[in-house]
């Protein structure tokens, strides 16, 4: 230890005890106050006394003079005894008052007289105390020689004492900040912040830990630097507030790393939102917008809008547009852009361009860098987004191919549909409806809903709509209508689970068919001529009535298990339908396409048909009112609506008789028939329908007995129905040359244009259609008179 080091000497502190010593005789001539706390003996105890008295062990005062070196000021350490505690270790300082001339060399006199040689000044403290405060001078000056943490310590006026900042690399910095305030150094606002900070933690004595904030030097009108600030105010133990210290430590580096992945982090969020190019084009400007540049432009090429291939990447094309601006063009006064290509798969797709106006700095290399992986990630996107568009059109061109048209206009009902895809990820579902015209004027209404969606989904929906439209034209029961269906669907099911192979396997993986076909179905006849409706559902919603007293129902049923399950029966329910209600039914998509329950969404389907009038507007302005709100693309399921405005057959366009099992009810059967055609002015069917009716009552006498039932609608076309207690089927059959029979229902075919036969609780119906004769057209009366 020595007293040239260059810094202040542990011994200049309050604690400090002064010993002034004869350097002759080394007799204790003078003691502080300091040095009787310190080894609790007063001054009388010990002047006029030799030093070597105060040594624990004063055997070792040999030992402590060995300590001394040639300088004129010495240090050394010593074990002294203490007035009531012992001893105690004690840190020195000898230095002499005159010329130094005198040495201590060996013990004083026994009288302790002055002897020639001037005084020596000895200052001591407790070795602890001393260690302690090494330890705090070595520690604080290691902290301002190291480049890795900036110090800086102001006075209660925050000028800078001291600072080790002339070490780290910032431009604009004086050498020697003495004196110095931020708002000298830093731009207003930057000082402003920091000098807020400051005074709140002198004035409080709270640290503040981890504050960070932008600092850019008067000369700096970038991006700055980023600092993080530990600031703590200095004061002595009974002294006032000395000033207040702060450690910073530049975070530039890793700030721009975290900007870097928060704008990487919310390209990737804004790219993964949406299966549009036009949307995720318009969420990645916001983006870029202003978290990297003060305007954006992206354009893709006119390929990926279509679905179509994009060109190679070695034949760019030149048909571009631009799919989403964001931010404001900065003119000429603004910083030049860097663009950015969009490739993916080898193929260009589209640019990303940015600006920035001359607030802020031009773009760098790290930049253009975060820019070119935005732009990577963007293409891959955007020809995502194009395969999705280019396979959802051709499923949604499957699925509208699969359906009938939205609107139709029978004898029984006047009808309008609604058809919106769903929002996953093949874009449409296994929603169908459609309108079957039957015989005697009937009409089947029927809509489904098949499990999934993509195109497995509408694959299977195609199958089932072929499968109930040809069980239709057999004229079975509904509640007969959906067994078949369901051992239909079962048997798909056990298609789909069967043994597949290694290609079928890879297939549906790839078209993300499910391993099992389900389905729901509700099948509904409508009868113009008795005003009733006959219905059955597997799993369905049920329909909806309005009647036209205003009053809405939906009809009570008893569903049957879904198509697939099996096990159960289907029960039908039958009610009457006055002549102008209107019947709705749908898939579950639209009463569930909220977050209430099924009860809450068929709860507001029921408000929504009436607020829209249902009963006299146009079902194609009711069906659009109902399903308002409700965005295609974007919904969690499909969503079908069909509805049918019922009609009626009046009586007096009907015609009933009862005839008995004989022979001559036939030609009674024809004069009924001739007479009722003259009735309603149609002569001129009057020979090919008493030739159908001898045909068919002539089979039902001979072969199936009585009674029989003959009827004739006039309803759209003129229906003649034969009806017998018989469940046989006719067959049609061409009679041989020697045949005497075998001709009567090849003669009905040769004269209808429609005819066919149905089963019935009491036996069967044989039906027969006729076109009605066509109007003659008006003769100008020039050629009359010709």
């Amino acid at each position: 230890m020595r007293g040239s080091d260059g810094y202040q000497s542990p011994f200049a502190t309050e604690s400090t005890a002064g010993v002034l010593v004869d350097a002759a005789d080394g007799t204790v001539l003078g003691w502080s106050a300091e040095a009787e706390r310190m080894l609790g003996l007063a001054a009388p105890e010990v002047c006029g006394r030799p030093v070597r008295e105060l040594l624990s062990d004063p055997a070792q005062w040999s030992a402590v003079l060995a300590q001394r070196d040639d300088g004129p000021s010495w240090v050394g350490r010593v074990l002294l005894r203490h007035g009531t505690d012992g001893e105690l270790e004690v840190d020195f300082r000898v230095m002499p008052l005159d010329d130094g001339a005198g040495r201590a060399d060996g013990p004083a006199p026994a009288g302790g007289r002055r002897a020639e040689g001037g005084r020596l000044l000895v200052l001591g403290a407790p070795t602890a105390l001393v260690s302690k405060w090494r330890q705090d001078h070595a520690f604080t000056q290691e902290l301002f020689l190291q480049d890795r943490i900036g110090l800086a310590v102001f006075d209660e006026n925050l000028r800078l004492l001291r600072t080790n900042s002339h070490l780290l690399p910032y431009t604009g910095i004086p050498e020697d900040l003495t004196g110095f305030r931020m708002e000298d150094l830093l731009q207003p606002e930057d000082a402003h912040s920091i000098n807020t900070h400051l005074r709140e933690v002198l004035d409080t004595g709270v640290p503040r830990f981890g504050m960070e904030t932008r600092v850019r030097t008067l000369d700096d009108f970038g991006d700055g630097r980023v600092m993080m600030f530990t600031a703590f105010r200095l004061q002595e133990p009974q002294g006032p507030p000395l000033g207040v210290t702060i450690a910073f430590t530049d975070m530039t580096d890793f700030d721009r790393a975290r900007r870097r992945l928060e704008v990487l982090h919310a390209s990737t969020v804004a790219l993964g939102g949406s299966l549009s190019v036009t949307r995720i084009t318009e969420d990645l400007v916001g983006v870029l917008v202003p978290a990297l540049a003060d305007a954006a432009a992206i354009d893709i090429t006119t390929a990926v809008l279509t679905g179509d291939e994009p060109a190679a990447e070695h034949e760019r094309p030149t048909s571009l547009r631009r799919t989403a601006t964001a931010g404001t063009d900065p003119g000429p006064g603004g910083r030049p852009p860097i663009s950015a290509p969009m490739r993916a798969r080898g193929s260009y797709l589209g640019t990303v361009t940015v600006w920035r106006g001359p607030e802020r700095p031009p773009f760098d290399e790290e930049n253009l860098s975060l820019l070119q992986e935005i732009a990577s990630r963007a293409a891959l996107a955007a020809d995502n987004a194009r395969r999705y568009t280019r396979e959802h059109r051709a499923a949604v061109s499957l699925q509208r191919s699969l359906l009938p048209p939205a609107a139709s206009d029978t004898v029984a009902a006047q009808t309008d549909s609604i058809y919106l895809p769903t929002a996953a990820a093949g874009g449409v579902g296994g929603d169908w409806f459609d309108v079957i015209p039957l015989s005697s004027a009937r009409v089947a209404l029927v809509v489904g809903d098949v499990v999934g969606h993509g195109l497995q989904a509408s694959a299977t929906m195609g199958r089932l709509r072929t499968a109930v439209r040809a069980l239709a034209d057999l004229d079975v029961d509904p509640e007969e209508l959906l067994s078949h269906l369901d051992d239909l669907v079962s048997q798909l099911t056990v298609e789909a689970l069967g043994e597949p192979d290694e290609e079928s396997v890879r297939d549906d993986v790839e078209l993300g068919a499910p391993g099992a076909v389900g389905a729901t179905c509700l099948y509904a006849v409508y009868d113009p001529v008795s005003s009733t409706c006959v219905l059955a559902s597997a799993g369905h919603p049920p329909p909806a009535v309005v009647r036209p007293d205003g009053s809405f129902e939906y009809v009570e049923l008893s569903p049957g298990p879904p198509l697939g399950v099996g096990g159960l029966p289907f029960e039908p329910v039958e009610f009457e339908v006055e002549r102008g209600s209107v019947l709705a039914l749908f898939t579950d998509g639209l009463v569930e396409c909220g977050d209430g329950d099924l009860d809450e969404g068929m709860a507001d389907l029921r408000d929504r048909l009436l607020k829209a009038d249902v009963l006299r507007r146009p079902l194609k302005d009711v069906g659009r009112d109902v399903t308002a709100g409700l965005t295609p693309g974007r919904l969690p399921d499909d969503v079908t609506l069909l509805l049918a405005r019922t009609r009626t057959v009046e009586p007096a366009d009907t015609a009933t008789w009862q005839l008995a099992a004989d022979p001559q009810e036939v030609s009674r059967a024809r004069q009924l028939v001739g007479g009722q055609l003259a009735v309603w002015g149609l002569d001129e069917l009057v020979f090919p329908t008493e030739l159908v009716v001898s045909e068919l009552v002539t089979n039902a006498v001979r072969y199936a007995g009585g009674p029989v039932g003959l009827r004739l609608i006039r309803a759209g076309a003129l229906i003649c129905e034969v009806s017998d207690p018989s469940s046989t089927q006719p067959r049609m059959r061409r009679a041989l040359a020697t045949e005497e029979g075998g001709r009567g229902l090849f003669l009905v075919a040769q004269v209808s244009s429609r005819w066919g036969s149905r089963y019935t609780r009491s036996g069967k119906t044989i039906w027969s259609e006729q076109p009605f004769p066509e109007a003659p057209p008006e003769v100008p009366p020039g050629d009359a008179a010709a």
